[in-house]
């Protein structure tokens, strides 16, 4: 309590102080003040440390303490020498900080890549983290390349055709997908992708200064005639492909192509990095085997993450190849982060050995079935016209076509303005794009919800299309 009293007189004299002082003049030292109210030295920084957080006064180590400039007389940061420096801003950073941006309060949210947090197994992932924090073991470093258990889990899901040494532990897949481009590609080269794409894909091939290459895909999946003639035309080395439940457009690779894509990655002595996003997202059915399962001879990079099927803060994932491209990704891996947390590759082991694991599967595929369901019951009432033909077998997401002439990027501000968040279709393509489309999640909003969303979405359309 004499402590308190002692900080408030010290504080109190130092207002007093700053109000009859000008801007810049010396204060008295933390020795002074000590003695004038015979308080402790620590006391008397505290109070000092309480002013100059409040912008009162000023600290000069080595000189004293000030009276500090008042707000509007102190001079404005000239920052204007960085737009120099820095040069050119990289492209597709805005598309990703809208893709990742949180919907404001009253919006229904009808995009974004991660499970509604009704989905997500937070109790179990809790009981997880704790039984992990709980061994000491956890918190001392591991291998740089990832548990051993761990990376053999993600081995055994790829089918057997990778081990766990050739598995490299991940802290989310666009890490991983971002350490795989820059360890197999130099600036300069092309990348093939599927046209659409995963928005992040994009990003990351730009930020690396690789040539983004476009190859069309349809409801089958990427065109195998059109994957071997980029090939021949372009000499990439290097194509990105997601052959499950592909997002946005969801398709799922045809089993009469699987063959014929990965003759075209092997004709070209290339690589394919399968991003297997999806795996656990099936709704209807079994999912075909990864890629990776036909691939004796290293031409497939395998990248899964558990983050899109569990929670966003379960940042883990791997990523595997064989030969010297293993060798080339363990390498980028251990440059970007050293390791993965300890405690949080535990709990993901802990989570994934549990019966949690399977009942989670389970039951997210019955909620995704009913929200997806609930989707386009919602787009045949209100938008028949825009309701897909072909209704994606898994995934998180449907890929409307728009009529011909409507502004996918207007719709979507439109629909934000009323109150239901979108995505437009422009921005996942790395070319020009042949139609407008929007792509709508039915992952992150409630069964509920729905029917109030395509409302929204309708009005916004509507209006529009009266303003064309």
């Amino acid at each position: 309590m004499e402590d308190d009293n002692a900080a408030a007189r010290v504080i109190q004299d130092l207002r007093v102080l700053v109000a009859a002082a000008g801007p810049g003049a010396r204060l008295p030292s933390v020795r002074e003040l000590t003695a004038r109210h015979h308080a402790s030295p620590v006391t008397v920084a505290g109070a000092v440390r309480r002013l100059v957080a409040e912008g009162l006064i000023e600290a000069r180590p080595g000189r004293g303490t000030f009276v500090a400039a008042a707000p509007d007389e102190r001079r404005a940061p000239d920052l204007s020498w960085q737009t120099v420096a820095l040069g050119p801003r990289p492209s597709g950073e805005s598309e990703m900080q809208a893709l990742l941006a949180l919907p404001r309060d009253g919006a229904i949210a009808l995009s974004g890549g991660y499970l509604d947090a009704d989905l997500q197994p937070a109790a179990a992932l809790g009981a997880a983290l704790s039984r992990a924090a709980r061994q000491p073991a956890t918190w001392q470093r591991g291998p740089v390349e990832g548990r051993e258990d761990l990376r053999a889990w993600f081995a055994r899901e790829a089918g057997n055709g990778l081990r766990a040494e050739d598995m490299v532990i991940c802290p989310g897949g666009q890490a991983a997908l971002s350490s795989a481009v820059r360890a197999l590609t130099v600036p300069g080269d092309a990348l093939l992708v599927e046209s659409p794409t995963y928005l992040g894909a994009l990003a990351v091939a730009r930020a690396a200064g690789l040539r983004v290459v476009p190859v069309p895909a349809d409801a089958d999946g990427v065109r195998p005639d059109h994957l071997a003639a980029a090939f021949a035309r372009t000499g990439a080395r290097l194509f990105y492909c997601q052959p499950l439940h592909a997002n946005p457009h969801g398709a799922t690779l045809a089993a009469d192509r699987r063959v014929r894509v990965t003759d075209a990655v092997r004709d070209a002595g290339a690589f394919l990095i399968e991003d297997d996003y999806a795996r656990d997202l099936t709704i209807d059915g079994p999912a075909p085997p990864p890629l990776a399962v036909d691939d004796p001879d290293g031409h497939v990079i395998y990248l899964r993450s558990l983050t899109k099927s569990t929670a966003p803060g379960l940042r883990v994932a791997a990523i595997g190849a064989r030969g010297p491209a293993g060798a080339r990704l363990r390498a980028a891996r251990l440059l970007d982060d050293f390791y993965v947390a300890g405690p949080l590759q535990q709990a993901a082991v802990e989570f994934l050995t549990s019966p949690a694991w399977s009942r989670h599967r389970r039951t997210l595929a019955t909620a995704l079935r009913t929200r997806r369901e609930s989707l386009v019951a919602a787009l045949r009432r209100h938008l028949p016209s825009l309701c897909p033909q072909s209704v994606p077998r898994g995934g998180l997401h449907l890929w409307i076509r728009l009529p011909d002439g409507v502004d996918d990027v207007a719709v979507a501000a439109a629909a934000a303005a009323e109150g239901v968040i979108v995505f437009p279709g422009r921005p996942w393509y790395a070319a020009e794009p042949p139609a407008p489309h929007l792509r709508l999640t039915y992952a992150a909003a409630a069964p509920d919800l729905m029917d109030e969303a395509v409302r929204r979405l309708a009005r916004a359309l509507r209006g529009e299309r009266a303003s064309v």
